[in-house]
């Protein structure tokens, strides 16, 4: 259990990494383009789908992996279909998932 999460938190450390090398344009167009439109979402949803058995709210498991499906399929549709949103959702799903499995602090 523990290594999974360990390998979870890994992996999402990757995909931001992957995310600021495009953004601050590091490597040839070609490069920062896959890095941060596809590397990072099929990144991404690796991790939500690491994360998903672990929620504590047993009703969010399914729509967790979810959300990592729409993230890895979303990231092979090409940019200029109206379809690539489909990726932005399932990040949006997965981060707020996420956040409603934190547990609550006084």
């Amino acid at each position: 259990m523990r290594n999974q999460q360990t390998t979870q938190g890994i992996i999402s450390i990757i995909a931001l990494v992957c995310l600021v090398a495009g953004w601050f344009n590091l490597f040839s167009p070609e490069i920062n383009d896959l890095l941060s439109r596809k590397v990072f979402y099929v990144l991404i949803g690796i991790s939500f789908f690491l994360q998903a058995p672990f929620l504590t709210n047993k009703n969010f498991v399914y729509a967790m992996y979810g959300a990592a499906a729409i993230c890895v399929l979303g990231a092979f549709i090409p940019e200029d279909s109206k379809l690539s949103v489909l990726k932005t959702i399932g990040l949006l799903a997965g981060i707020i998932l996420s956040l409603s499995n934190r547990p609550k602090q006084i």
